[in-house]
């Protein structure tokens, strides 16, 4: 299966809301998108899309491991996303999902 490739125009939109991992054998873990950013370039990478970064926040005390996700949002569907866990703060825990 051939994954659309995501642009920061998907999610710069969808900060606050909810996107829920799942995945066969785990229970739905809800995330909320927090942050939506544009990164700088040196150059436009080949693919013509400018890099971005999201942070999600895992409002829960548990730890996820880094590694590719299955996340399900209401208007996005189910897409793929890498994260990796940045940080902790009084909400949760962060995570985030670098495109470049």
């Amino acid at each position: 299966m051939t994954e659309r490739v995501l642009r920061f125009e998907d999610f710069g939109d969808k900060v606050g809301q909810t996107f829920t991992i799942t995945e066969a054998g785990l229970p739905e873990v809800p995330l909320t998108l927090v942050e939506a950013d544009l990164l700088r370039a040196q150059a436009l990478p080949p693919s013509g899309r400018p890099p971005f970064s999201l942070i999600f926040l895992f409002k829960d005390q548990g730890t996820l491991p880094q590694r590719l996700y299955q996340i399900t949002h209401d208007t996005l569907g189910t897409i793929t996303l890498f994260l990796v866990p940045v940080g902790r703060n009084a909400n949760g825990l962060q995570y985030q999902a670098l495109f470049n």
